[in-house]
C-alpha cells in the first residue's frame, strides 16, 4: 500500500437525483436485496411491505409454511393492494379500489364479475412474483426477470471478508432471536453510510466506547480490511458490551478461535453484518432518496436468551451509540456533497484505499446500461 492520496467520488454522486434513480435501477432493482427477517412473518397470512429501489415490494407467508414476494400492485388497474408496512391477513389479499383478490400464493381467485369471464387467467392476472431466497434467517429478493447468481452476489462477501463461507456457519444465525430492533432514518445518502462503515480511519475520534472495548480500531484500520481477520478484545474487556462488562455465553457452534474477536463485513449494496461471540448485529439499508436512508438493525441472541428475557441492554447500547455516532456524521457530511469545495470530489488516505473499490464497482455498475 502507498502512502500517496486518492480521489473520491465528486460531490454530485451524494446529491444528484439522476444518479440515485440509475442507482435504484442499475443496483437495488438489479441485485439481491436483503428485505425481511424471516422470522418476522410466522404465520400464514403474515406480510410486510418493503420499498427496492423504485418498488413498493410484498412479502408473505403461504398456507404451505413458505415465503412468496410480489410486486404491491394489482393487476387490474395498478392500485396499491397493501398500504401498511406490516400485518396480517386471514385468507387473502385484497385491493381496496376494485376488490381483486389474491391468494396468498399471488394467484387472483376472485373479483367482482370474474365468473362471468372465463377468459381471465387467474394465473397470468395474479399478482407479479419476485425472486426470493433465504439466508441467515433473511429473506432477500431480487427484481430482475433473470437475477443474478446468489452465490456471486452475496455469499462472496462472507468468503472475501473471512477466507471461507464455513467461516459463518459457526454463529447459526438463521437460528437466533431478534433481541432488539430499532429504525434509523438517517439524513444522508446511503454510499455516506457504506464507506463509514468500511473504514476506521474516524474510530479514535468518534468512538470512544468502541476503541475502549477493540482497542486496534484506534490506530485506524478497519477489521474488514484483512480477509479473515478479527479485531481482538482488550485485555481487561470481559464482552461486546456498552462499559466492557460479561455479555452472554459465546454462542454454542462457534470455534474457539473466533472467541473475544469482532469481525464486519459488507454486503452490497445494502448489509452490513457484525459478528461477536455472543451476538450478531446485522443492519439493512433501505435507500429511499438521494439524502435519506432508512436503517434497520436487529440485534441476534441465543433463543434461550430472548425466550428468558435475560438483559441485552449493554450490548445494545454499544452498537446502538456506534449508529448514532456515524449516522451523526454522515449526516454532517451530506449538505457538504453540494459544496462547490466538494464538486470534484475528496481525498482518501492510504488506511481507506479501500474504499476506492468500492467507488470503481459503483461506477462500473452505473455504467452498466449505457
Amino acid at each position: 500500500m502507498t502512502g500517496s492520496l486518492i480521489s473520491t467520488l465528486e460531490g454530485r454522486y451524494y446529491t444528484d437525483p439522476a444518479i440515485f434513480a440509475q442507482e435504484q435501477a442499475n443496483i437495488f432493482e438489479e441485485m439481491w436485496f436483503c428485505a425481511v427477517r424471516s422470522g418476522d412473518l410466522p404465520n400464514a397470512g403474515d406480510f410486510r411491505t418493503v420499498q427496492v429501489g423504485r418498488e413498493s415490494v410484498l412479502i408473505a407467508r403461504d398456507r404451505k409454511g413458505g415465503l412468496n414476494a410480489f410486486l404491491n400492485v394489482c393487476r387490474h388497474r395498478g392500485a396499491r393492494i397493501c398500504l401498511d408496512e406490516a400485518g396480517s391477513v386471514k385468507r387473502a389479499f385484497q385491493c381496496p379500489y376494485h376488490a381483486w383478490t389474491y391468494a396468498l400464493d399471488g394467484n387472483l381467485i376472485a373479483a367482482p364479475n370474474l365468473t362471468s369471464m372465463p377468459d381471465v387467467d387467474r394465473v397470468e392476472y395474479g399478482l407479479t412474483k419476485v425472486h426470493l431466497r433465504e439466508w441467515l434467517g433473511y429473506a432477500w429478493v431480487n427484481l430482475a426477470e433473470d437475477p443474478p447468481s446468489f452465490e456471486d452476489d452475496v455469499l462472496s462477501a462472507v468468503t472475501e471478508r473471512l477466507g471461507t463461507l464455513d467461516a459463518i456457519d459457526g454463529y447459526e444465525i438463521d437460528q437466533l432471536s431478534v433481541g432488539k430492533r430499532i429504525v434509523y432514518d438517517v439524513k444522508a445518502n446511503w454510499k455516506l453510510i457504506i464507506e463509514n462503515f468500511m473504514e476506521c480511519y474516524h474510530c479514535a475520534t468518534i468512538h470512544p466506547e468502541l476503541t475502549e472495548v477493540l482497542p486496534e480500531f484506534a490506530d485506524g484500520y478497519a477489521a474488514q480490511y484483512y480477509v479473515g481477520h478479527g479485531a481482538e478484545f482488550g485485555d481487561d474487556i470481559r464482552g461486546f458490551t456498552v462499559d466492557g462488562s460479561e455479555g452472554f455465553e459465546k454462542l454454542s457452534a462457534l470455534e474457539e478461535d473466533r472467541d473475544r474477536k469482532y469481525y464486519a463485513i459488507t454486503v452490497k449494496p445494502q448489509v452490513f453484518i457484525n459478528l461477536v461471540p455472543d451476538h450478531v448485529i446485522v443492519h439493512r439499508m433501505y435507500p429511499l432518496a438521494a439524502d435519506r436512508t432508512v436503517v434497520e438493525c436487529d440485534w441476534l441472541y441465543a433463543k434461550e436468551v430472548v425466550d428468558t428475557g435475560r438483559d441485552v441492554s449493554r450490548s445494545v447500547e454499544l452498537f446502538h451509540r456506534v449508529n448514532e455516532q456515524d449516522f451523526e456524521a454522515c449526516e454532517r457530511c451530506q449538505p457538504a456533497m453540494a459544496s462547490r469545495a466538494y464538486a470534484h470530489g475528496g481525498v482518501l488516505v492510504p488506511s481507506e484505499h479501500h474504499i476506492g473499490g468500492f467507488h470503481d464497482w459503483l461506477v462500473r455498475k452505473l455504467e452498466s446500461a449505457d
